[in-house]
């Protein structure tokens, strides 16, 4: 089992910034993709972003939070950051972090195995 929990959620206004963390303990060997997803009130989960932990620069961004997040990972201490720049309040939603043990990246919430709580980003005008 690989177990996950996100932090840096908050409150903040239009434009800001905001970096949250997400820490992988237990079976991590067993994972080879991670990714963020985010849901809004009343919508579905919806993919964000997703970065191999193998394959250094394999990464996806969806088209709507390209060139404002950003992911990074530190496979040493087994934490994945997202970096989110010029937030704006359709980016509210409650963040998940996820991991697969697939090799290849994957947008599709069902191909992931392990998720985390979630960490709510509230986005004011």
């Amino acid at each position: 089992q690989v177990q996950l929990v996100e932090s840096g959620g908050g409150l903040v206004q239009a434009g800001a910034s905001l970096r949250l963390s997400c820490a992988a303990s237990g079976r991590t060997f067993s994972t080879n993709t991670m990714g963020w997803f985010r849901q809004a009130p009343g919508k579905e989960r919806e993919f964000v972003v997703t970065i191999s932990l193998i394959w250094s620069g394999s990464i996806v961004y969806a088209d709507s939070v390209k060139g404002r997040f950003t992911i990074s990972r530190d496979n040493a201490k087994n934490l994945v950051y997202l970096q989110m720049n010029s937030l704006k309040p359709e980016d509210t939603a409650v963040y998940y972090c996820a991991a697969s043990r697939r090799n290849g990246l994957t947008t599709k919430p069902n191909e992931y195995d392990y998720w985390g709580q979630g960490t709510q980003v509230t986005v004011s005008s």
